[in-house]
């Protein structure tokens, strides 16, 4: 017996030591790569460390950057109009992307060309999307002017990227469009889950389509639907390229992103610009333990 123990715990170990053996090249790029960039935008947001002031030397300032975000309006603007950006559109992408998903998982012709065709907005990049969308808000001869027009909506053309209000709602139309699909291709996977089994039960005890959506499909796709909000909320808080190319942050859309990146690299602030980065850091991190805690509890169930 003791033989046979000696023999079971030297292979665990030999198991082991090879397990750690073949992970170290993943580990060893893993840290280049990611924990390395992190500890580095760390230690340089604890430092005063403007690049058009090279005299100053660089000094260690300790949390006084981050201090500094809540003391900068322009910092605390651009975080609640993140905040508000990812509330919204990850609010209406649900909806939209569960009502998409409920269509595609009929059974109808063409439906592999359908579940296709709306994947297309995803598929394409941010910056042209943007850049497309911004010359159908164009004020002279923008598409979104003209239909407008064209309903009797608006008696001229507008200049929509011109205002505040404007200039969001130009935003969350665009973002919507684009990635709506994507909940919807994720959604539809959990759907898809779902056995038939289930609704013909429902229907056998009188269920109408109504509750059967209620007890039978939401009951069903929770986990999925969760993961799909978490991955897209933790997408549109990180926003910068759709900002960056529609209106660069001007009219009060600037992201706690873009504003980093030009603190970081229009400022050469690397000090001040890190720690922004940083926040993003702790915010996107402080929603994940949000969902997992408080929404997620049936993740582990997957």
């Amino acid at each position: 017996m003791s033989t046979m123990k000696k023999g079971r715990g030297s292979l665990e170990k030999t198991e082991s030591r090879d397990a750690w053996i073949m992970m170290t090249p993943a580990l060893i790029v893993l840290t280049i790569v990611a924990v390395y960039p992190i500890l580095r935008t760390f230690w340089l947001s604890l430092h005063e460390m403007v690049l058009t002031d090279p005299t100053s030397g660089y000094p260690f300032v300790g949390l006084g950057n981050y201090i500094k975000i809540f003391q900068d309006s322009r910092a605390l603007t651009a975080l609640v109009f993140t905040l508000k950006f990812t509330v919204v559109t990850v609010f209406f992408e649900t909806i939209l992307g569960f009502i998409s998903a409920m269509i595609m998982n009929q059974g109808f012709k063409a439906k592999g060309f359908v579940r296709a065709a709306i994947l297309i907005p995803w598929a394409i990049p941010t910056s042209v999307s943007a850049m497309m969308w911004k010359f159908i808000y164009n004020d002279q001869y923008g598409l979104f002017n003209d239909v407008l027009c064209r309903l009797g909506v608006i008696d001229g053309y507008k200049a929509w990227l011109s205002t505040s209000s404007g200039s969001f709602m130009a935003l969350v139309i665009t973002d919507i469009w684009k990635t709506a699909p994507y909940m919807a291709l994720l959604i539809l996977a959990g759907l898809q889950m779902v056995p038939d089994d289930l609704y013909e039960a429902a229907k056998i005890d009188g269920a109408n389509v109504i509750q059967r959506f209620i007890y039978v499909t939401l009951p069903n796709v929770k986990t999925t639907v969760l993961v799909a909000m978490l991955f897209r909320t933790l997408d549109a808080f990180r926003v910068f390229d759709l900002i960056s190319v529609m209106t660069g942050g001007a009219n009060g859309t600037e992201s706690v992103s873009v504003y980093a990146y030009n603190n970081l690299m229009k400022f050469l602030d690397f000090g001040y610009g890190s720690s922004l980065a940083v926040l993003i850091f702790v915010v996107v991190f402080l929603i994940s333990v949000i969902y997992m805690k408080f929404m997620g509890n049936r993740l582990t169930e997957m």
